[in-house]
């Protein structure tokens, strides 16, 4: 939640940042950049030392290193002082965020995730609707360092509650060192892609930098495999990268976040740029997209338990595709983005169920971890996708003609996710839910290890 509020905050001060520092435009949009890089970069490697070291120390670890961060950045003397701070925040970010999915699954059995997946998936909405508001009044009032303030109580209150409440640790995987190697490709690898794709609104797919950033990532994935299957211990063990469920929740976490995050960057640019409306009044258009979400997602979490994951996620992905086309015409708007809400917390909360729930024995964190990347390269994949088929021209003429094929093609990308989401359990998960992963009946939530062990040969 803190993430997310911070995320959403700072997009309004960096105005106010801006003239405050004497930034450029391209500085602070790296005030942005730095931080979803390296989050993004790091979230496997964090997942992996959680199932190693222990989820809570590590939430703890970076619960108070992105408050450090926090109030660096309040206090920073000029805006190199800010991105690099910002990368440190997106470090610690990374620590945190699988932490917190595997507490989950420490804390409730298979058959039991949906709520508490749903509550948080109610709470990341509430604080990205939130962030906005909060950023205003904030800036308005205090200026845009107060904005990275309020991130410092916030994170003491969470690690006083991390630390009040005792979850079960499972027995620590992987003996040896940790896949140093492995790691260092992932990064390399998943920073090259990020950066690349944060890039095609300025540059356009075409451009050098744009296919020299894609091809580098590429390039990093084919050598990150080969090691992967030399290692003795990997960074994605063998148990992970075969279990179907995990594998397409993450496929489709991907394509509908993607969606998403491609049909709201177009959508306010067609509402401001070619229909004319103020900054408030676009907020107000999309309001039902995040009420519906908030509200949605305890709805998904119990239809989840009564039909499967595999019903809710092909309705929930149907949905999303439905309701990003429904963006294209003016009058349907806020039933569209009601209806693309409604799609995607039914999304979010059984991909996010089913990925984390269905983690082999031991390896909650790294599953963690690779759900946020595909949560986190997803949108960048998006808005990449929509700048390049034209969406935020510079003209009002240009915005409109490119918004209507930009908004069915995020659609399309959106149905894209039917195919993953047709591969998730299709029963509710209850009594036979331990068979998903490889479990009996006395060890199922994490609390003892597979009879059989990892299947990648690792001990813990």
């Amino acid at each position: 939640m803190i993430v997310a509020l911070d995320g959403t905050v700072l997009v309004v001060a960096q105005p106010s940042m801006r003239r405050d520092l004497g930034a450029s435009v391209a500085q602070v949009q790296w005030t942005s950049t730095a931080y979803l890089l390296t989050v993004a970069a790091f979230l496997v490697v964090a997942g992996r030392l959680g199932d190693r070291y222990g989820h809570s120390r590590l939430a703890i670890t970076g619960v108070l290193g992105f408050a450090a961060a926090s109030a660096g950045i309040a206090l920073a003397p000029g805006v190199g002082w800010v991105i690099a701070l910002r990368a440190a925040q997106g470090f610690f970010g990374a620590l945190l965020q699988p932490a917190t999915l595997a507490l989950l699954r420490l804390a409730y059995p298979p058959d039991r995730l949906a709520t508490p997946v749903a509550v948080r998936t109610s709470a990341i909405g509430v604080a990205a609707a939130a962030g906005p508001l909060l950023g205003g009044l904030l800036v308005a009032h205090l200026g845009w360092r107060a904005v990275f303030v309020v991130n410092v109580p916030l994170a003491l209150v969470i690690a006083a509650l991390i630390l009040a409440v005792r979850v079960p640790e499972p027995e620590r995987t992987g003996a040896g060192r940790p896949p140093l190697g492995s790691a260092a490709l992932l990064v390399a690898a998943v920073a090259a892609l990020v950066h690349a794709l944060a890039g095609v609104p300025a540059y356009g797919w075409t451009a050098p930098p744009t296919l020299l950033g894609l091809g580098g990532a590429a390039g990093l994935g084919v050598l990150l495999v080969r090691w992967e299957r030399r290692g003795a211990h990997p960074l994605v063990p063998a148990a992970v990268a075969r279990s179907m469920p995990v594998m397409a929740s993450m496929a489709l976490l991907l394509a509908a976040s993607g969606a998403l995050s491609g049909a709201l960057f177009t959508a306010t640019f067609l509402l401001q740029d070619a229909r004319g409306l103020g900054a408030y009044d676009t907020a107000l258009r999309l309001l039902p997209l995040t009420a519906v979400m908030v509200a949605g997602a305890p709805l998904a979490g119990f239809a989840q338990r009564r039909f499967g994951a595999r019903r809710i996620a092909l309705a929930g992905t149907g949905l999303v595709a439905l309701g990003i086309a429904g963006l294209c015409n003016e009058a349907l708007t806020g039933a569209g983005g009601a209806v693309l809400g409604a799609g995607f917390a039914a999304v979010m909360v059984t991909a996010t169920g089913t990925v984390v729930g269905d983690a082999p024995p031991g390896y909650a964190g790294v599953v963690g971890g690779l759900k946020q990347t595909a949560t986190n390269v997803g949108p960048a994949f998006g808005i990449a996708l929509a700048a390049g088929a034209g969406a935020g021209a510079g003209t009002e003429a240009g915005a409109g003609a490119g918004a209507t094929p930009t908004l069915l093609a995020l659609a399309a990308l959106a149905a894209v996710g039917l195919l993953p989401a047709s591969l998730l359990p299709g029963r509710p998960r209850g009594a036979a839910a331990g068979d998903l992963v490889g479990e009996d009946a006395g060890q199922r939530g994490e609390r003892a290890p597979a009879a059989h062990g990892p299947a990648d040969g690792e001990r813990r």
